[in-house]
């Protein structure tokens, strides 16, 4: 199978490794920077080049988009176009995604968009100890994502990558990062309203702060996004009938408190690696197994667990909060 990673900053890098960690040797990069083509050359031994040929975009089997989140629909269509299978990058920007979506169908091509933390296994412990049935329905829950935008790059001015632009910002993107793992876990809300501002000077015009309330079929949910915490952090509390989760990242652990036997039982993480570049709790492996979910897609061994129309419902979601939002000045 020849591959086509078309972008080749930090997510690009990581597909790649995804890819040789699944048995793909046969990768050619795109980038326009000269600096990231050198760099996957030396560090993958891949080919790579500055502009995507009708020969290129025919002759591989599958492309991995991971540009900006504002490039994505670019690529997307020379999927559709080329009828190639395409894996692309969490989204953000919703404007012509049902257009595309319709052009993919009609054209019976598959476009995989990501959901990388419904295969963290924290994760999968959550959906299966809530959608089991055990222990009641839900009743409420608060989770909270907190991270400081300049550690996510630290080697480029936050000024200089979409995470510092308003449409495309940091904050923004998780909000649609986080939903698509925990709306698959909840369902989707009925109602949504939000505050969400500015609250922290980093040189960037960006809101960074969101908090979006969620009003379920008899229960309550709160999501909390920010892009200031100095220390990152992943946390959730989650209330049901007949017991509470709680999940921590930093703690690798899904903890179920029984209130039927009044006790606490522990689901520890199995032990997972990171790039020395990133937080030790953003482990490898949830990376590779989506990339294995979208091959196996590919293969026609499995359906990919995400797609374009789902993508729009939770990009929805951002808007509807966005639209309510009571307004912030700080």
């Amino acid at each position: 199978m020849k591959a086509l990673q078309i972008g080749l900053g930090s997510m690009g890098k990581r597909r790649i490794r995804n890819l040789r960690a699944l048995g793909i040797e046969n990768i050619i990069g795109f980038d326009m920077r000269a600096d990231r083509r050198r760099e996957s050359e030396e560090k993958y031994s891949i080919r790579t080049t500055d502009s995507l040929s009708a020969d290129m975009l025919d002759e591989s089997d599958i492309y991995i988009i991971s540009t900006p989140p504002d490039w994505h629909h670019d690529y997307m269509k020379l999927a559709v176009e080329h009828r190639k299978p395409a894996f692309v990058e969490a989204s953000v920007i919703s404007k012509g995604m049902a257009e595309l979506a319709a052009d993919a169908k009609q054209a019976d091509v598959l476009i995989a968009p990501s959901c990388t933390f419904r295969f963290h296994p924290g994760v999968r412990k959550i959906k299966d100890l809530v959608q089991s049935g055990k222990y009641g329905k839900i009743c409420n829950f608060v989770y909270v994502m907190g991270q400081y935008l300049p550690d996510w790059h630290p080697w480029e001015d936050i000024r200089e990558f979409y995470a510092g632009k308003r449409e495309t910002s940091a904050s923004r993107e998780m909000v649609p990062f986080e939903l698509t793992w925990i709306l698959d876990i909840t369902g989707y809300p009925e109602e949504v309203f939000s505050f969400y501002g500015k609250t922290h000077d980093m040189g960037v015009d960006i809101d960074d702060t969101y908090n979006v309330n969620m009003k379920f079929q008899g229960f309550l949910g709160s999501l909390i996004v920010d892009v200031v915490s100095r220390f990152s952090t992943r946390s959730l509390t989650l209330n049901l009938e007949k017991a509470q989760i709680r999940w921590s990242w930093e703690e690798k652990a899904v903890k179920l408190y029984d209130a039927e036997t009044g006790e606490w039982e522990i689901f520890k993480d199995p032990e997972g690696s990171a790039e020395s570049e990133y937080n030790v709790n953003i482990v490898e492996e949830m990376y590779i197994e989506e990339m294995r979910a979208f091959l196996d897609a590919v293969k026609g061994k499995a359906v990919f667990p995400n797609s374009l129309a789902e993508d729009m419902r939770i990009l929805n979601v951002l808007e509807k909060a966005e639209q309510s939002n009571k307004g912030i000045a700080i």
